[in-house]
């Protein structure tokens, strides 16, 4: 399988470059199993096309303001991308500069202090700050949005609220678990009236995600590690869930990579959903069964990109493929601020 075989051409300008004035004012493309025609419809519609008693799942991870700016004592400028936090002011991140800073060197930071280069581990520098403040509050206000690169613009005021999710609450990400920025406090009310439930897990989106895949081959290809939480009482929600004959639907790819990493499996060659917390590499790509959901909320992925070959491994690379050229058709927006997709699962995937 190669990387070329999930590529597809999209035109510039759908690839949307600011949130809409309301969050669930999205459109929403409902692609069954084949040969069920797909349905145009909008987020707000999402209650309509659940069931009571059905689980919604949502990744509560906030976006730190990751990015920074300063200057090495040789002068040259230096881009930093928080890629996590880590105990003691200090940070693994992403360095861009002329020349690879060197351990023991620092950087002024342009909001004040510096970072201490540590060492290095393949693309990832560990760094320690020197501030008057705790590391995490620090960015609150000297950080930058880390908008993804192909949001051709800087960052607004509009982005520090738009860019978390509405249950954003565990702070960590670098990039923004999108699937959920299409909810506000309105449509969850109609989804609880309709008596859907909810259930978060944590996974912390890293910088990684902002990587382009550089083998061809997808098979070795090796993610970046980003550590995830689910836990007992979320487990406890599925099991309910599966016992009164209702739906677990993942918001995100996110959602799915957590509770993926959380399978066991069990003697009896079965698996099962456990409490996990720690870190994931895992990679989903078609030939990979998934078992944890039933259906999933997922916005429109970059061609080529790991998160289109995991979408394509839950309904089957034709019908996504198919979806996605009606959806450019159709002219729906694409990417983060984009429209999504309500995914059910290739009929024979869950029969395999």
């Amino acid at each position: 399988m190669k990387k070329s075989d999930f590529h597809f051409e999209l035109p510039t300008a759908l690839i949307a470059q600011t949130p809409l004035p309301e969050r669930s004012a999205s459109r929403l493309l409902v692609v069954p199993p084949a040969p069920v025609a797909l349905d145009d419809r909008a987020m707000r519609d999402l209650p309509s096309l659940l069931q009571p008693g059905d689980l919604l799942i949502f990744n509560d991870t906030r976006v730190i303001p990751a990015r920074l700016f300063g200057q090495k004592a040789t002068g040259g400028r230096v881009e930093i991308l928080i890629e996590r936090l880590l105990p003691g002011n200090e940070a693994r991140a992403q360095v861009g500069a002329s020349k690879s800073p060197k351990a023991g060197s620092r950087i002024a930071l342009d909001a004040g202090g510096e970072a201490e280069v540590l060492g290095r581990e393949g693309e990832f520098y560990h760094l320690r700050f020197h501030l008057d403040d705790n590391l995490e509050s620090w960015l609150l206000h000297a950080g930058r949005l880390p908008l993804p690169p192909y949001i051709q613009r800087e960052p607004g005021a509009d982005d520090a609220e738009r860019y978390q999710t509405v249950f954003a609450k565990e702070v960590g990400a670098v990039a923004a678990p999108t699937a959920g920025l299409h909810f506000d406090e309105a449509l969850l009310d109609a989804l609880r009236a309709r008596g859907v439930e909810f259930g978060h897990i944590t996974l912390h989106v890293g910088a990684g995600t902002f990587q382009p895949m550089r083998a061809e081959d997808v098979r070795e290809h090796r993610m970046h590690s980003e550590w995830l939480n689910v836990g007992a009482e979320l487990i406890a929600q599925v099991r309910r869930t599966r016992e009164r004959g209702g739906r677990v639907i993942a918001v995100g790819t996110t959602v799915v990579r957590a509770l993926e990493s959380a399978m066991r499996r069990l003697d009896d060659g079965s698996s099962e959903l456990q409490p996990f917390s720690g870190e994931t590499r895992i990679f989903i790509f078609p030939g990979y069964r998934i078992r944890s959901v039933d259906a999933m909320v997922t916005n429109f992925h970059l061609p080529e990109s790991t998160l289109l070959m995991l979408v394509s491994a839950f309904a089957g690379r034709d019908r996504v493929f198919e979806a996605y050229a009606h959806a450019v058709r159709e002219r729906y927006r694409f990417f983060s601020y984009g429209d999504a997709m309500l995914l059910w699962p290739q009929v024979d995937a869950h029969a395999s």
